[in-house]
């Protein structure tokens, strides 16, 4: 386990995590494919915002349950929580400052957010 800094493309909101970055999420479901995100679950006790939580504004759609936050000034989404584990952080790997995606080993898993409830169900009972 690494510690990643990570920010807003202005350096409004400044945060850290404590994860492992060998496996990623990338989702389907419509704000995930249009914000182009690659994310990772983090526990709250590994996570950190160091600066901007003022600086910060949240979205939510359809059920509510999702918060998808992200800086009221440059737009970025930095990190949020998601709808099928809403007590964790879901970190925007993308805004990890010290994170290299072009030269990190890594899996990518494939969240069908499209389908959302069926892919739930389906993940839960592979555990």
């Amino acid at each position: 386990m690494k510690t990643y800094h990570g920010s807003c493309h202005c350096g409004a909101v400044k945060f850290e995590v404590d994860v492992d970055l060998t496996q990623l999420t990338r989702c389907t479901c419509s704000i995930c494919t249009k914000k182009g995100g690659l994310f990772c679950y983090v526990p709250p006790d590994r996570f950190r915002q160091l600066h901007g939580e003022g600086d910060m504004t949240f979205y939510r759609f359809n059920t509510g349950e999702a918060e998808h936050r992200f800086c009221k000034h440059c737009g970025i989404h930095t990190f949020g929580h998601p709808r099928s584990a809403p007590e964790l952080f879901l970190v925007n790997v993308r805004c990890l400052d010290d994170f290299d995606l072009d030269t990190a080993v890594y899996d990518i898993k494939v969240f069908d957010g499209r389908n959302w409830e069926a892919a739930f169900k389906a993940r839960q009972e592979c555990g």
